[in-house]
């Protein structure tokens, strides 16, 4: 899939335009330069073309948003769940601190970037929804297949909406008022379009990157699970598992190794069930390539990748998660925290003092997670400390991982064409089969299969167990004192066994932009992020005190501002703004 090509066809729909000019009238005959009328598309190959248009927004980029509409949500699903901290310094890219505080406002130039792609994702597969209608061509076979593709992208793009703002209109190929109220709850719409994707959808022989019916299967299970439907949540969750291949015919399985799902050397695997597709030195001026997430590398210049712009720095509450005990058993009791068990940092220090990294027992999918003091970077050597980072005092002294690259991969896997190599072919998963076992043992505690939970999850840790996996010195040795291993004794009580499940989430799964939005669905937000404010404002990092997540308010985002206005008529709008704001 060339996305370059998809933008352009896309955004050719959109130039759909009238032209005015001192001439003569015949001039306003003329097709228009760059603009491709309605009968040229009205065929097969026009909606196959409009179609990559609107795969080409699922990463957040080209409907009028840069990173504020990134389709990894790093800033609404990590910072604000308590993953990250907006990183760099204060003083840089500002809109994030008050989302980070739980004080946004509707005015905040980041949601409206996120609203206009996400709604601009979904005209554009309406508008393949349209188009296919009239296509004159084509097997019915091929119709079916690009009418659940498009309702795949309509669901999906209609749940980012949904997630981040909870009441939005729901907008089908058949609307021509675009002033549509928000005074509905769209589920029911979401979960139509799912589900006909699901039941459609060929399982195999697709293009990589497209969805066939296992991805569409396990978003389907995700949004039934957002609404709590666990025992039909499981049902697809149990065939996707049992069945589910991606588009070129693999069976879904989990990698061998945790860290082989964050690298371009091994993009579209076995494990990635729907993946946003990233392409570089394409001509696009890395337009293509992972620009949603082009400040998240550390600051160190010409020694670490990206060189640019120490944003999206790991938390020390997400830090002190990986602590294990002697049994290599998360501490689901949430002592982690606790100064005797806290994981040691070089906060304050600087590079060239003294410092020896923790020597406590660690869950290894922190050092694959994290850049931490005295660790191997991936293969750029060891993370020195504060030099990595730009404002160690404002946003702690860590740095991201799983969205970076090898040293080895520079200029294969980064485009070297803007200005920075931060633009990276590193595919973002939407979904991965690890987060399909989570979800399946989430179900499976909901409806009483506590054993059941147990060796999905366990599924999960074995794979995190593979000691060819962890994080080594130059010698070869273990670079921390790695302990994990299996839950071995029964799960016999469903409130521990439902804590197992969500902890584990948040051990496998950090740092992927899910975080928050796990924590609002479960209905726990206000106590664990009140909690992570209390402790991250305790250990310096100032510009959390005060802070606090308010229930009934901080659920959601605030309605854009711009939005309302623009659905505004004789002083009143068709939006209604979220409670609080």
């Amino acid at each position: 899939m060339k996305k370059n090509y998809l933008k352009i066809m896309s955004g050719a729909l959109v130039g759909l335009c009238l032209l005015t000019y001192a001439c003569k009238e015949s001039f306003l005959d003329v097709q228009p330069i760059g603009a491709l009328s309605q009968s040229v598309l009205a065929d097969r190959k026009g909606a196959e073309a409009l179609l990559i248009g609107a795969y080409s927004l699922l990463d957040g980029i080209g409907g009028g948003g840069g990173w504020a509409a990134s389709g990894t949500n790093w800033v609404y699903g990590s910072v604000a769940g308590g993953d990250a901290h907006k990183g760099s310094d204060a003083g840089d890219q500002p809109d994030i601190n008050p989302i980070a505080r739980y004080e946004p406002t509707p005015t905040n130039g980041f949601f409206n970037e996120k609203w206009v792609t996400v709604y601009e994702g979904i005209s554009r597969a309406n508008g393949v929804l349209r188009t296919i209608t009239q296509a004159k061509d084509g097997s019915a076979a091929d119709k079916t297949r690009i009418t659940a593709e498009a309702r795949f992208l309509r669901g999906h793009y209609h749940f980012e909406a949904k997630k981040m703002w909870n009441m939005v209109p729901f907008v089908d190929e058949n609307n021509t008022d675009y002033k549509l109220p928000n005074d509905k709850d769209v589920w029911t719409n979401i979960e139509a379009d799912l589900k006909f994707a699901y039941d459609n959808l060929p399982g195999s022989g697709l293009d990589a990157g497209r969805a066939n019916k296992w991805a569409a299967g396990a978003m389907y299970a995700k949004c039934l699970l957002f609404q709590k439907k666990f025992t039909e949540a499981k049902s697809v969750l149990d065939a996707v598992i049992a069945n589910g291949t991606t588009p070129r015919g693999v069976k879904y399985a989990l990698n061998a190794k945790f860290s082989d799902a964050f690298t371009a050397d091994n993009r579209n695997s076995a494990e990635a069930v729907f993946s946003v597709q990233y392409s570089i030195n394409d001509g696009s001026g890395a337009a293509n390539a992972a620009a949603g997430e082009v400040l998240n590398f550390p600051y160190k210049s010409g020694a670490s990748p990206g060189g640019c712009c120490g944003f999206f720095q790991p938390t020390q509450e997400l830090v002190n998660s990986y602590r294990v005990d002697a049994n290599g058993l998360p501490l689901l009791a949430g002592t982690y925290n606790t100064p005797a068990l806290a994981v040691k940092s070089d906060q304050n220090l600087k590079p060239s003092d003294p410092f020896t990294p923790d020597t406590g027992t660690l869950d290894p999918r922190l050092d694959w997670t994290v850049g931490r003091r005295g660790i191997p970077y991936r293969d750029w050597g060891l993370y020195t400390g504060s030099d990595w980072v730009r404002d160690q005092n404002y946003g702690g002294p860590y740095s991201p991982i799983k969205n970076t690259y090898d040293k080895a991969q520079e200029g294969k896997f980064t485009d070297g064409t803007s200005w920075t190599s931060g633009y990276t072919a590193n595919n973002y998963s939407m979904i991965r089969f690890a987060d399909v076992l989570l979800w399946a043992a989430e179900c499976e505690v909901e409806v009483g299969s506590l054993e059941t939970a147990r060796a999905l999850v366990n599924r999960v840790r074995a794979r995190a167990a593979n000691r060819d996996g962890f994080v080594k010195t130059a010698s070869g040795a273990n670079a921390a004192n790695y302990v994990i291993n299996l839950y071995n004794a029964p799960w016999t009580d469903k409130a521990t066994a439902q804590t197992a499940v969500r902890f584990e989430r948040k051990l496998e799964l950090a740092m992927e932009g899910h975080r928050f939005f796990d924590l609002v669905r479960w209905g726990i937000a206000t106590p664990v992020i009140n909690e992570y404010l209390r402790y991250e404002s305790s250990i310096g990092r100032t510009f959390l005190i005060g802070a606090s997540f308010r229930a009934g308010k901080s659920e959601y985002f605030p309605i854009p501002q711009r939005q309302v206005d623009l659905q505004s008529a004789g002083g009143t709008s068709t939006l209604k703004q979220n409670p609080g704001y």
